[in-house]
């Protein structure tokens, strides 16, 4: 499967016109992981924003006293590093591959450019980006219910959020 077929279906980006999918595909940009491997760290500066293809992420932060601990684990669909989209850039998390990961990454720079310049592209991501952000203040809480507990919660994909009048894919 082609890049642009990887961004297109995605659960992130589903139900983007396909034209908009083409031009978000001019910058995207496949990432590969092995098991163990760091996709970035906590308190570091990461430039990219990933959707996430195949695989799981761990993510870990550090706590006084206690060392990394796991807060979530990342699967298919999700989206990870968003802090480089919103934020400064800086990781709140250390993210590290369970298994292979395969990750379509976008420069946060370009990405937060097009955002700009093709607002349909712009309200498409910032809205699935806010569900997704949603779902993982979700898991985050549930996590911090069974703080002492062995649990890691993981995320089911985004169901699709579309606009009124979207088909739905």
């Amino acid at each position: 499967m082609s890049l642009l077929e990887t961004v297109s279906y995605s659960d992130f980006l589903r139900g983007m016109p396909a034209d908009l999918v083409v031009r978000l595909g001019r910058i995207a940009h496949a990432r590969a992981y092995e098991i163990g491997e760091i996709l970035f760290s906590e308190g570091t500066e990461h430039p990219e924003f990933h959707v996430m293809v195949h695989g799981h992420v761990r993510l870990d932060m550090f706590v006084p006293r206690r060392g990394r601990v796991p807060i979530l684990t990342a699967g298919p669909g999700d989206v990870l590093a968003w802090s480089a989209l919103i934020g400064n850039s800086t990781m709140t998390s250390t993210g590290v591959a369970l298994e292979p990961v395969q990750t379509v990454a976008f420069h946060s720079d370009e990405l937060k450019k097009l955002c700009i310049t093709e607002h349909e592209i712009g309200y498409h991501i910032m809205r699935q980006l806010a569900s997704a952000l949603s779902r993982r203040l979700l898991a985050t809480r549930l996590q911090l219910l069974d703080l002492f507990g062995e649990h890691v919660p993981v995320l089911e994909p985004a169901p699709f959020i579309g606009r009124p009048g979207d088909p739905e894919c």
